[in-house]
């Protein structure tokens, strides 16, 4: 773990960014999820630099900064490769094979649960739910969606990004970003890619179809039967 203070040069960088960051918030501490992000872009990981920095920022002590950084898992305490895939192994991805593509990809690349291979290009973790059951099992690599993954495809997947091939989502921006990149875009800097690609596919849109087709709608709150009305009032 880092214990270095930031240059002088990239502190003043940060601090521009920061003020920006802060100025979005009634209450200046609420800025913290977005500035550890920031941090994270600088260093690839939030070291203790990182967490000083963000307290100082805020005017809040660094157990503070720590106690948010190690609660949540999108924030790493040390580094991780330039390309971060994350298998799930929820439930339903797990069964879906989820468990299998995790297990293949660490004897694949020679790593355990959040390291990295050893060149710094891939590092590997087992995550929960990605929020993308329809797709099971779903690998992410920087955040961006890899929708009915296998063993073999994972592999190749990630053999791509050691060679610095081009590497295209199933969903979202048409092309990946470095992990480095993808938390400045977390801490609020879009990088103008957030609208390529196709956002929902076709499973998720089913429903969508079938209520459309059978003329189905959601109860009109104001005509709900009595029982009805009274459970929606308690809610």
């Amino acid at each position: 773990m880092s214990t270095n203070t930031f240059t002088d040069e990239v502190r003043a960088r940060l601090e521009v960014d920061a003020k920006e960051i802060v100025a979005r918030y009634p209450r200046q501490r609420s800025a913290l999820l977005p500035l550890l992000h920031l941090v994270q872009a600088e260093e690839g990981f939030v070291s203790s630099s990182g967490i000083a920095f963000c307290a100082e920022q805020l005017g809040i002590t660094t157990a503070e900064v720590t106690a948010v950084a190690t609660f949540y898992t999108m924030y790493k305490r040390r580094p991780v490769g330039d390309y971060h895939v994350g298998v799930c192994t929820n439930t339903l991805c797990a069964v879906m094979g989820g468990d299998e593509i995790f297990a293949e990809l660490k004897e694949h690349l020679g790593v355990g649960n959040d390291e990295a291979t050893e060149d710094g290009r891939v590092s590997l973790e087992h995550i929960e739910c990605n929020a993308a059951c329809d797709f099971a099992p779903v690998v992410m690599v920087n955040w961006e969606f890899f929708d009915n993954q296998t063993p073999e495809s994972a592999k190749r997947l990630v053999d791509d990004l050691r060679l610095g091939s081009d590497v295209r989502p199933t969903r979202g921006p048409g092309s990946l970003c470095t992990w480095k990149q993808a938390s400045r875009v977390l801490a609020g800097f879009p990088d103008g890619r957030g609208a390529e690609g196709v956002q929902a596919g076709e499973p998720s849109l089913t429903g969508l179809k079938l209520a459309r087709e059978r003329g189905w709608a959601a109860p009109d709150p104001a005509n709900l039967p009595p029982k009805a009305a009274d459970e929606e009032g308690q809610q």
